[in-house]
């Protein structure tokens, strides 16, 4: 995992086996009767956050349903306005933002939105005392003011081309957050926001339950009641769909399948910037070792995980970009090519032994790769490219385990990760690629320290300048290629199935987060049930 991922998955917490098989056996909806057509939605998602304060970094993308940014992205991924009446008037010089604010906007609590709400929550989140994992994403920002009720102004330190999508971010009122811990108090689990929905209950590693907000300033949802229950395993939640206790759930496309032209049910496909990588820890003699990782990325046949692994639902992954962004460097991909690895292993001193197996310096060529348990993705592209690597010579030994006891070992071990944010290309590869991330959470999970990209990162970040930002990203890619500290391996396309009982559903390019924020729930406040 890496960037939003990584920020998502940062973010996010699985629940044990006890927690799951518990939510399987009774129905999330809350009214104790399951998932029930038209006003109420029961819909299944894989992970949880371990906060919903927007101060920690929930709905920091946008779609968070319980809070509202000053923008918010529309089904083209459009900015459009939210709390905000406009888009930003921005100065020449790229430094200042300037935001008209919607008047008459309540919380949930019925206490009135206003700039000082804003102003709070980026000074809240810029704190040192505050545990946003994501907060180097508003390095750019110098200052934030209120110039009256409804008018803010942010001031930053360089030109940000992306500044304007980071005000999707939820705004949290002070009156209530500003009284407690930002890290620690209830506002992380018992949140007061102006979203179209109010949550009224969280059952950790089972569900969240919502109810719509009748005072909601874009009008009161036609869903009244919307759950999302936590079903790590996706054999499960495929179960748990056909069984009638769910409305809809996001599956992997070999359990999608089984619902095709199943009668009341729709399937969704959501194009995205979702990737899945293996991490090649620079403190691991062997991952660490540039031969090794030149090897495995062209060892690793891609093509046949998306034809295999994913039933085509997806395309061969060689960076955080995907190949069909403009921002994806045309002639850094490299095709599957088992001679050429061995080549290059073999150049490096990395000679095969009695096994197979090679060894260089009395160092074998061996590491552990783990996933996460219950991902039938996730392992079986850790069992793919296992199966590669050990062609190579290189024996990959692939364990499973929940992110409690895989975080502790990602300095040493490879991650069968993922992340992916669409927008633009600042988002994912500086919280990916950036050296003084290495260690920071979820950031940088594999210590990856190259220095001219860490110059391009900062370029592309520092300048409103497309062709010296893409000139920038290119020279990322390109480096990427020299010395890839990841295997990129493929960019999935995200399916889901949904009943066929309510109209307005639709998907968005999706980042790797695909839980509360993501799915045809991404707009379920706009969702009108079927007559």
């Amino acid at each position: 995992m890496t960037a939003r991922s990584i920020r998502g998955m940062a973010a996010a917490t699985l629940a044990g086996a006890l927690a799951i098989t518990a939510a399987a056996c009774s129905a999330p909806g809350s009214d104790g009767k399951g998932a029930a057509a038209g006003d109420s939605a029961v819909v299944g998602i894989a992970y949880e956050p371990e906060s919903l304060s927007p101060l920690l970094g929930y709905g920091k993308d946008g779609n968070s349903k319980i809070f509202d940014g000053l923008l918010a992205f529309d089904g083209d991924m459009e900015l459009r306005p939210a709390l905000a009446v406009a888009l930003p008037k921005v100065s020449p010089d790229g430094l200042t933002y300037t935001y008209q604010l919607r008047e008459g906007v309540k919380f949930s609590d019925g206490k009135p939105f206003s700039a000082k709400d804003v102003v709070f929550t980026y000074r809240t989140i810029l704190d040192k005392k505050t545990n946003n994992a994501s907060k180097s994403e508003l390095d750019a920002l110098k200052d934030v003011k209120a110039t009256g009720d409804h008018t803010v102004v942010f001031t930053l330190k360089y030109p940000y081309a992306a500044f304007a999508e980071r005000t999707v971010l939820g705004i949290a009122p002070e009156h209530v957050a500003a009284r407690q811990d930002v890290n620690s108090g209830p506002f992380t689990t018992k949140p007061v926001g102006t979203g179209p929905y109010v949550l009224t209950g969280w059952s950790k590693g089972e569900k969240l339950s919502f109810t719509a907000n009748p005072d909601y300033w874009g009008g009161a949802p036609k869903v009244k009641k919307f759950t999302m229950a936590i079903i790590k395993d996706d054999d499960v939640r495929a179960t748990r769909l056909r069984s009638g206790d769910l409305d809809g759930a996001i599956l992997p496309p070999n359990l999608a399948k089984g619902f095709k032209g199943e009668s009341g049910k729709k399937t969704y496909e959501a194009t995205t910037y979702d990737y899945r990588l293996v991490t090649l820890p620079t403190h691991n003699k062997v991952t660490g070792d540039t031969a090794i990782r030149r090897a495995l990325d062209v060892a690793v046949d891609r093509r046949t995980m998306v034809d295999k692994i994913l039933e085509g639902a997806g395309k061969p992954a060689y960076g955080p970009v995907p190949t069909g962004s403009e921002w994806f460097t045309k002639g850094t991909e490299r095709p599957h090519d088992l001679a050429a690895a061995k080549k290059v292993l073999d150049a490096a001193g990395w000679k095969p032994g009695p096994d197979g197996i090679r060894v260089k310096d009395g160092v074998r060529a061996t590491f552990p790769l783990w996933y996460l348990s219950g991902d039938k993705l996730r392992q079986d592209h850790a069992l793919a490219y296992a199966s590669d690597a050990k062609k190579a010579g290189v024996d990959v030994r692939t364990q499973a385990g929940t992110w409690e006891v895989i975080e502790p070992r990602m300095k040493q071990d490879a991650v069968l990760a993922g992340g992916g944010s669409p927008g633009d290309p600042d988002f994912d590869q500086y919280l990916l690629l950036k050296s003084s991330l290495g260690g920071d959470g979820f950031n940088n999970m594999g210590w990856y320290d190259n220095p001219a990209v860490d110059k391009a990162l900062e370029t592309g970040r520092r300048t409103n300048d497309k062709a010296a930002r893409k000139a920038a990203y290119d020279t990322v890619q390109r480096e990427l290629s020299k010395n890839p500290g990841y295997t990129f391996l493929t960019h999935i396309d995200h399916v889901y199935v949904v009943n066929d009982a309510w109209t307005g559903l639709s998907t968005q390019v999706e980042p790797h987060d695909h839980g509360l924020a993501s799915g045809p729930w991404w707009n379920v406040e706009n969702w009108v049930p079927k007559k």
